[in-house]
C-alpha cells in the first residue's frame, strides 16, 4: 500500500494526503504494475502479490462505497500473470554452518549474542521475527529444554532445544545486564541500545559471518530465512517425516513443507536409488550377458 500511494501521488501530481477515491482506477493500477516490473525490477510472483493486495483493497472499498462499484471493477478485472517461476530454495550445507559459527568471536559480548542467535535459528528453524521476539520467559533451559515461539496468526508452538543450545542461551542471559527491569520480560537478543534486534540487523550479521569461500552471487542470495530452509533440508536428510517437520516449523499445511523435497538434489538421488537400486548403483564387475533371458530380466527390474 505504501508503494501504491507513493506511485499514485506521483502519477496524479498531488500530495498523498490530497488523494481521493477517484484516483483509485484500473488504468492507474495497470500503470503501477508496469512500474513495478520495469522500474523496480520485480518478477511475476512479486507483481502478482502486489495485485492481490490491490484486489483486496478494491473489494473492501466496494463494500464501503457501493456507488463506485463500477470503477473498482476495473481493478478487480486485472488478471494475474502466468509464468511465475518458483524461486530456488537457498540453504547452507553442514560445512557452511560450521564455518559461519566458527568465524564468530565468542569472547566478546556481541559475538556471544551472535553465536546464540544463529544457534537458535539453526536449532529451531524459526522465522527470524519469531526469534527476535523471544523473551527470557519464553525459554525453558532445564530439561526438557524448549522454546516457546509466537508464529503467524498469533499461533504458539513449542520447539525442543539441544542441551548445547540451552547452555549457550543460559550463558548469554547471565552475561546480560538487565538492571532493575523485569528479567523474565527482557528480550533475549538485543542491540547496542538495549532494544530488540531488527531483521535488517540479522541480515547484516549473517552477511558478515558468511564463509569467504562462497561466491559473491551466492552470498547475495543467502538471507536470514535461508537458515530456516537449512534446518528443514537437514531434517529431511535425517529421515524426519513431513508431518513432524511441518509442526516444528509452524507451517499451515504439508504443502508448504513439500517444497523442500523438491529442493535438494541428494534427496532426489536417494529416492531414485531406492526405486532403481540395481540400475543406479555401482556397476558390478564383468560384462552383462545380452542374450534374451538376461536382457528381459534386466528390463523387468526397471
Amino acid at each position: 500500500m505504501v508503494l501504491w500511494l507513493q506511485f499514485t501521488a506521483t502519477d496524479a501530481k498531488r500530495q498523498i494526503e490530497k488523494l481521493d477515491l477517484a484516483d483509485f482506477t484500473g488504468d492507474r493500477a495497470e500503470r503501477f504494475l508496469a512500474h513495478l516490473e520495469k522500474d523496480r525490477g520485480n518478477g511475476i510472483a512479486t507483481r502478482n502479490a502486489r495485485l492481490a493486495a490491490l484486489h483486496t483493497f478494491a473489494r473492501y472499498l466496494s463494500t464501503r462505497y457501493p456507488e463506485r462499484l463500477g470503477e473498482f471493477q476495473g481493478i478487480l478485472g486485472i488478471p494475474f500473470k502466468r509464468g511465475a517461476r518458483e524461486a530456488p530454495v537457498e540453504y547452507l550445507e553442514s560445512k557452511d554452518i560450521e564455518a559461519l559459527l566458527g568465524r564468530i568471536d565468542r569472547r566478546t559480548t556481541a559475538g556471544q549474542r551472535d553465536y546464540a542467535l544463529f544457534a537458535v535459528m539453526c536449532n529451531t528453524g524459526a522465522r527470524v521475527q519469531e526469534v527476535l521476539g523471544l523473551r527470557v520467559s519464553d525459554l525453558r533451559l532445564d530439561a526438557p529444554e524448549q522454546v516457546r515461539l509466537l508464529g503467524k496468526g498469533n499461533k504458539i508452538r513449542l520447539c525442543p532445544l539441544w542441551p548445547k543450545t540451552a547452555k549457550i542461551l543460559r550463558d548469554l542471559i547471565e552475561s546480560q545486564d538487565h538492571g532493575d527491569r523485569d528479567r523474565a520480560g527482557a528480550f533475549v537478543f538485543k542491540n547496542r541500545m538495549g532494544g530488540p534486534l531488527s531483521r535488517f540487523g540479522v541480515r547484516y550479521l549473517l552477511r558478515k559471518y558468511l564463509p569467504d569461500y562462497l561466491s559473491p552471487a551466492r552470498r547475495r542470495r543467502i538471507h536470514p530465512h535461508s537458515l530456516r530452509h537449512t534446518t528443514a533440508i537437514h531434517l529431511l536428510k535425517s529421515d524426519v517425516d513431513f508431518a513432524t517437520i511441518s509442526q516444528l516449523l509452524g507451517h499451515s499445511g504439508l504443502q508448504t513443507t513439500m517444497r523442500y523435497a523438491r529442493a535438494d538434489l541428494d534427496l532426489k538421488r536417494q529416492a531414485l536409488a531406492q526405486v532403481f537400486p540395481d540400475a543406479l548403483g555401482a556397476p558390478k564387475a564383468g560384462g552383462m550377458a545380452l542374450h534374451g533371458t538376461e536382457l528381459t530380466r534386466w528390463l523387468r527390474r526397471l
